[in-house]
């Protein structure tokens, strides 16, 4: 098992927003968590990746409240919820945020080289970036572009690129459908199966449920801050609960 989640729960305030939850991805598998707005699929995710550890040591300077994390995240076979986001980035672990986030003042290819700051070879960083490129020809031919200027859809694949550099082990992509017409949408996904074909793990967090179950290997349903479903997705689409109660089909 490459992450491994168990028994996770976090509070803010009062507010349980993930709720004793364990969940897993095996190395190579394109997972999805699916799920209605406030299920705690981004949440989760920022668990994982330990930023929402970093909201809580902020936080705890403040008088804005409370937040609690309790549970074990375990990353290729390593303890990684009491370490900081960025030790458990250089082990591989990435996390590709909701609503893009380019550095927008920043030219395409001085975001992409952002994204490879824990690389020291220059020819692993060159050969990252054309692996990019490849992945993403739109970003090549728009490299000394400022990124704020990029339409919607490429500052997602931007975004995605921007993470690829660092060499990620498990790369988590957080809502990447977010505000794209159904052809970008549609593009952008198409890049998201490649990334898994290139031998990169992924995690995916999407509300376009119809999508991402031919694309993903398993999918976790997510409501209230539990799973209340895990499997395939033409097993998930046949429980009629399942599919109208918290899929919305």
């Amino acid at each position: 098992m490459l992450l491994e989640v168990r028994n996770l729960t976090v509070c803010y305030d009062r507010a349980m927003v993930i709720n004793d939850l364990s969940m897993g991805v095996e190395t190579g598998e394109l997972v999805s968590l699916v799920g209605p707005n406030g299920a705690g699929k981004s949440t989760l995710l920022r668990a994982i990746t330990g930023l929402v550890a970093r909201e809580k040591e902020i936080t705890s300077r403040s008088t804005s409240g409370d937040i609690t994390i309790e549970g074990t995240v375990t990353f290729d076979g390593e303890r990684i919820d009491k370490m900081p986001a960025y030790d458990i980035v250089k082990r591989g672990l990435i996390h590709c945020p909701e609503r893009r986030r380019p550095f927008k003042e920043m030219t395409v290819i001085d975001n992409l080289m952002a994204g490879a700051y824990l690389l020291h070879k220059k020819d692993e960083i060159a050969d990252n970036r054309d692996k990019v490129y490849q992945l993403f020809p739109v970003l090549q031919s728009r490299s000394g572009q400022i990124s704020g200027t990029l339409s919607g859809g490429e500052q997602q694949m931007l975004a995605i690129g921007r993470a690829l550099m660092s060499n990620p082990k498990l790369l988590c992509i957080d809502e990447p459908s977010t505000g794209l017409a159904p052809m970008l949408r549609a593009e952008v996904f198409e890049r998201i199966a490649e990334v898994r074909n290139l031998g990169i793990t992924v995690l995916l967090v999407e509300q376009e449920v119809s999508t991402v179950f031919k694309m993903a290997s398993r999918n976790y349903v997510l409501s209230s801050g539990k799973i209340i479903a895990e499997g395939a997705g033409d097993q998930l689409l046949q429980d009629e609960v399942i599919r109208k109660t918290y899929l919305g089909l």
